[in-house]
This record gives C-alpha cells, structure tokens and sequence, in this order.
C-alpha cells in the first residue's frame, strides 16, 4: 500500500514542478494555478468550497487567493444578499491565462497516459476516485480536530 501513496506523491510532485516552472512567466507561484483554474471553472466559488475542492485548509487557500488578487488574476465580489460572503471570480488576466494552463493540462494527461488503452485509463481514473474518497473521510475527520487511530 504504501508504494502506491508513494507512486501517487512523486507523480504528483513532478507535476507541480514542472507546472511552476511554466507558469513563473505568468506570475503563477507555488500552486496559485490549482486555484486560478478552479475559479475559472466555478466563477462565483466561495473560498471555504474552493480550499475544500483543492484539499487545503483555509489559511493556506487564504494566503494563495490573496497573492492572486494581488497579482490581478482574481476578484472578490460581494454577494447581493449576505455582505460577508465574497464570491471568486478571474479577472480578465486569469481569463487569458487559463487556456494555457488547459494546454499544460491536457499535455500532462497525454504525457501520463502515453501507451495506455482506454480502458486502462478509465479504470485508473475510477480507482483513484476510490483512493481519494478513502481518504476524504479522514481528510474530514482531521480537519475538524479529530485524531485518527493507527
């Protein structure tokens, strides 16, 4: 089992390098792309169900929303009926930004499923979306101060 998490976290950290490297002309550090990308998807998303979609706590999404208002890729708008709500939603920056951060997307998905069938593929997909929904309840159960039982 832990060969797979561990498969699972080199991939994923490959990713996030390469990916930091192509977005630095664009201003987009440390993961601020995961985000960009989720508002540009969810126009309007809150920023609690944006951390909860990226699995991240609220401070760390916070402080990667902040830097891309800061940067102009992103807004806050307020919400007509409820003044504390502030809805996410990509300026026009983000907006141009986006389809290259697709790009990169769909050429990692190419590069990653290279010699693949497609029922290969769909059957990876369906077993990482078991693995993450394992772990979401613990995700859960921690987030809410809980410790699990090893």
């Amino acid at each position: 089992m832990e060969e797979i998490l561990r498969e699972i976290g080199m991939i994923a950290r490959a990713l996030d390098s390469i990916s930091n490297i192509e977005f630095k002309e664009y201003d987009l550090t440390k993961g601020q792309y995961l985000y960009l990308v989720r508002i540009c998807e969810n126009p309007e998303i809150i920023q609690e169900k944006l951390a909860e979609m990226i699995k991240v706590d609220r401070t760390t999404a916070a402080r990667a929303i902040k830097n891309l208002e800061m940067n102009g890729f992103i807004e806050k708008k307020n919400d007509e009926h409820n003044k504390k709500i502030k809805k996410l939603v990509p300026t026009e920056k983000g907006k141009q930004v986006f389809p290259f951060i697709q790009r990169e997307n769909d050429h990692s998905n190419r590069v990653a499923l290279a010699g693949f069938s497609e029922s290969e593929v769909e059957t990876i997909f369906h077993l990482l979306q078991r693995v993450r929904k394992n772990i979401e309840i613990d995700w859960e159960f921690v987030k809410k101060g809980n410790k699990r039982n090893y």
